[in-house]
């Protein structure tokens, strides 16, 4: 490969299925939220995105999210009043997502601050706790987050996998 073809992590440009909407985190930081997909499956994604000097990209914090795991997620945020009531941490839901790991949504209280937590919870012979998969919504921007969330439902309702062959579509 030549010089002028090879491109750095820098340079690639990050292009989803569509991008449904963004929350700042801080000055270099937002959440995005977006449509990708993995070898033709489609997904939602929740992920942490960072603007700095060293770096401009995704991270590794984030969550992936379809199905039923996508329909939880929502209905969870539905039940929520518009403001924050929780004085301390409260588990809304846990979902399913593959043998030994499920999402859990919680209210969660860090540094003085409300927000919605959505972390994978392990479950395993070799491990059991939290993993580093997770984000946290400001409780301000959780009306935000859930409108987001229903957009990337209806979108993914209008994509499917690859199709298998000899098959009828």
């Amino acid at each position: 490969m030549s010089e002028e073809t090879a491109q750095s992590p820098e340079n690639v440009e990050f292009k989803p299925l569509k991008d449904v909407g963004r929350l700042p985190v801080n000055e270099t930081s937002e959440l995005r939220f977006y449509v990708d997909e993995f070898k033709g499956y489609p997904f939602g994604s929740i992920r942490t995105f960072v603007k700095r000097d060293a770096y401009a990209g995704p991270t590794k914090a984030g969550v992936t999210l379809k199905g039923a795991v996508l329909d939880g997620v929502i209905a969870a945020l539905e039940t929520l009043p518009k403001e924050a009531e929780a004085t301390e941490d409260v588990e809304l839901g846990r979902f399913p997502k593959k043998p030994g790991v499920e999402l859990v949504v919680r209210i969660t209280i860090y540094r003085d601050a409300t927000g919605l937590d959505l972390r994978e919870w392990v479950d395993e012979e070799a491990y059991k706790g939290w993993s580093k998969r997770g984000i946290r919504i400001n409780y301000p921007d959780i009306q935000k987050a859930a409108a987001y969330l229903k957009e990337m439902r209806t979108f993914l309702a209008t994509r499917s996998g690859p199709k298998k062959a000899g098959k009828p579509a």
